[in-house]
């Protein structure tokens, strides 16, 4: 029997105010009145397990037609949160590079349906697309009502209705669901969003990996202490989020993937370079 393999697949950066990856991590004072903001820049990715029960894509990356002057992201969105790919970093390329095609996907899981992790969702139309059941619920209840969804793109969203794609989702009681052997998802609840996804894998070579995503957006974030993004949901639930990983990696000995630390995506092995197993 094959053993599963985990790509890394680079789909580019993204740049922001730092101030909505740490809130308020530099504050003013009466020493300093007038700290600088800062522009930083950071990697968006996705992974992809090919495992001998089916292919299993985690995140999506960004929609390749959000930026520009006729892109799908509001000016707004482009402006504050600029998307940054290169061809080769398209999610459908990168899967091509590894000979993969979006129909060859058996299980997405979506960690949760902002611009920069449910942007290629539409692509999936063979797959079953797993969700947490509040962040589907309410981001369709506000696509129903609004066109401006801030991190929540509505042209993403229409071509899902519109793709008819396949919906499961994990309900806020469920904790740790086994999806594959060796594979489970594990149920965040809101906090970033309103509702988060991770991972567990657990590979014979590696070990285990926790796929957090953004409920842990970096090593700043995780601490100690824990520090709190500018972009929130459930501030509580955020802390409970954090907390809930790091026990779980205590208990598993296993790594922690952050949602978007350039430092930590540095030393990762890219699709491009090899694979975990």
């Amino acid at each position: 029997m094959s053993k599963p393999k985990l790509y890394v697949l680079d789909t580019g950066t993204m740049k922001m105010d730092k101030n909505f990856m740490v809130a308020m991590h530099n504050p003013a004072s009466i020493d300093n009145p007038s700290p600088p903001a800062e522009f930083i820049e950071f990697p968006v990715y996705a992974v992809l397990i090919d495992h001998p029960d089916g292919k299993i894509l985690f995140d999506t990356g960004c929609n390749p037609e959000g930026m520009g002057e006729n892109g799908r992201w509001p000016q707004a969105v482009q402006k504050m949160f600029p998307a940054f790919q290169d061809e080769s970093c398209y999610l459908i390329n990168r899967l091509e590079q590894l000979r993969v095609s979006p129909k060859d996907i058996k299980y997405v899981v979506a960690s949760h349906l902002h611009l920069d992790h449910a942007g290629c969702l539409e692509l999936f139309t063979n797959a079953t697309i797993i969700v947490h059941d509040w962040e589907l619920s309410n981001t369709m209840k506000q696509f129903a009502m609004t066109k401006d969804m801030g991190a929540y793109i509505w042209a993403d969203i229409n071509k899902w209705i519109e793709n008819d794609l396949r919906w499961k989702t994990i309900k806020p009681d469920e904790d740790e669901i086994e999806l594959v052997d060796g594979i489970k998802i594990l149920n965040f609840g809101s906090g970033h969003a309103w509702g988060l996804l991770g991972l567990h894998v657990e590979l014979p070579g590696t070990g285990g990996i926790i796929l957090a995503s953004d409920a842990v957006y970096s090593a700043e974030n995780y601490g100690p202490p824990i520090k709190l993004p500018g972009i929130i949901y459930d501030s509580i639930g955020y802390v409970k989020a954090v907390e809930k990983i790091k026990k779980y990696a205590e208990r598993t000995n296993s790594q922690v993937w952050y949602g978007h630390d350039a430092e930590q995506f540095k030393t990762f092995i890219k699709s491009t370079e090899g694979y975990y197993e």
